[in-house]
């Protein structure tokens, strides 16, 4: 945990973001609760410019192959946004704004927008994606780490995704769409009217993550926290759904997490 945190406040609600650390959300207590699993890896960090695996670290840009890290052997995971330091370009009581240059080992260059906005009951993150000269493929998202248990009381999933991307033995989704399958989960999920999935602590609090994106990977094979992910893409998605970012079309992501006491 880097010296440099940022700490936003507004009524009982408390964010610390981590530029140094990947530009994580170390931590959201809500009225003196931590909701978040800490740790140096845990939080919430950004997936960018990539979520998720991408076969082998290899993706292709039309006729060019590009190999990433393998830092989940055999493939690449979530992006190098995480692993890297952000800028900090402005900061007041309840916003707070970062940047960071794309740089090697991704292939081009170009810049990377994370903004949180506070409220009493709401946290909104946005993300953007800029090239200022080639276009390239590129993902973006978060990855957040709730825990699984508040004062006793354990958390419960509820939403209603239209499919569920089908899980090869590598762990990439094959290209099937089928019904929605019963959890544990470590799998992706289709949601076309926007992720809209709630998490709720019995007796304890309610919090509902949503975003106009359509896709979210739903993890809860850990015994210490469940991760609720929204993504510009599906896992894999650099090489099956790739999404150009251009001078003129960056690639723009938000996601809002709501919550009440019970």
């Amino acid at each position: 945990m880097s010296s440099d945190q940022i700490k936003l406040g507004v009524g009982g609600t408390e964010l610390t973001v981590d530029p140094g650390n990947g530009c994580r959300i170390s931590s959201l207590r809500i009225d003196g609760t931590e909701v978040l699993r800490q740790g140096e890896k845990y939080g919430c960090f950004p997936m960018v410019p990539w979520c998720g695996r991408v076969e082998n670290g290899q993706f292709r840009d039309g006729g060019e192959k590009y190999q990433l890290p393998l830092n989940a052997a055999p493939h690449a995971i979530h992006g190098t946004g995480r692993d890297t330091a952000w800028k900090t370009v402005r900061v007041s009581e309840t916003e707070a704004v970062f940047t960071y240059e794309l740089a090697e080992p991704w292939p081009y260059t170009g810049t990377v927008t994370q903004i949180f906005e506070l409220t009493p009951d709401a946290l909104t993150v946005r993300m953007g994606v800029e090239t200022y000269d080639n276009s390239f493929p590129a993902q973006a998202g978060w990855h957040p780490w709730f825990r699984r248990e508040i004062d006793g009381s354990r958390v419960e999933l509820a939403f209603a995704p239209a499919w569920q991307e089908e899980r090869g033995d590598d762990h990439l989704p094959t290209g099937r769409r089928i019904e929605p399958l019963p959890g544990p989960w470590d799998d992706c999920f289709g949601m076309p009217d926007g992720v809209d999935v709630t998490l709720t602590w019995p007796e304890r609090l309610e919090l509902k993550v949503t975003s106009r994106t359509e896709w979210v990977v739903v993890y809860d094979e850990q015994h210490e926290a469940v991760c609720v992910e929204p993504q510009s893409g599906p896992p894999n998605g650099l090489n099956t759904l790739p999404r150009l970012v251009t001078p003129i079309d960056p690639l723009e992501l938000a996601t809002t997490w709501t919550w009440r006491r019970l």
